[in-house]
């Protein structure tokens, strides 16, 4: 399973023992994480919609984190520090140093990266059960998102057809399915650039890839017995 924060996408590459443990990263290169309690913080719901909002609306402060979603400031302080200590949320370098007449604001954003998870046949029965919890939270913000924001874009909004959607089968060896999941990576990170050479009108698109084996009875035209 692969995680780009943004988003969640999964795939079943296994990594070299040389890329096992906690990478250095460099700009696309994927991390590996496989630390129980660090999947744990990740898992945590309430974290989860806080990384799902920074991802898709860019720095926050604890209080506005908590005005979006209905939070107590306290609590969300807390998580916001658990994410920053697990390394998925970070300060930002210009909000840091702002001064208000309150004090100085923690301004927080989401830490950009290909973050791999460790594939099933490598997975313990709990960090299992923790992955499944991660999976379900995922995957059901993501379909109230894209049904919320299908319904809300009128037909005359420009970006009305922005929804491409496929369902598809191929034939592959597991070999070839890892292959073909590298190169969906390599697609996305072609079309990454910095804000700075972003065009005018671009917007954030969430992508998210799904694939997974069809029952051997069904390739084989015969019922289970």
């Amino acid at each position: 399973m692969s995680q780009e924060l943004g988003p969640q996408e999964s795939g079943p590459r296994e990594p070299g023992p040389q890329e096992r443990g906690r990478q250095e990263p460099g700009p696309h290169a994927p991390v590996e994480f496989s630390d129980l309690a660090t999947l744990k913080a990740l898992a945590h719901p309430r974290r989860q919609r806080m990384l799902h909002h920074l991802t898709l609306h860019g720095p926050a402060t604890s209080a506005t984190l908590a005005r979006a979603l209905g939070l107590n400031t306290g609590s969300t302080s807390y998580h916001l520090r658990e994410l920053a200590r697990h390394g998925f949320v970070e300060e930002t370098p210009r909000e840091a140093e702002a001064e208000t007449r309150h004090g100085r604001e923690r301004w927080w954003r989401a830490v950009p990266g290909d973050r791999r998870f460790p594939p099933r046949s490598r997975q313990s029965a709990e960090l299992r059960q923790v992955m499944d919890e991660l999976d379900h939270h995922a995957y059901v913000a993501d379909l109230e998102l894209f049904e919320q924001l299908r319904r809300d874009t009128t037909q005359a909004d420009p970006w009305a057809d922005a929804f491409p959607y496929s369902r598809g089968t191929v034939r592959l060896t597991l070999p070839e399915l890892r292959e073909f999941f590298e190169e969906y990576i390599a697609l996305l990170n072609r079309y990454k650039r910095p804000e700075t050479e972003t065009p005018p009108g671009a917007r954030t698109v969430l992508t998210r890839f799904l694939a997974f084996p069809a029952p051997v009875h069904n390739e084989q035209g015969a019922e289970p017995s």
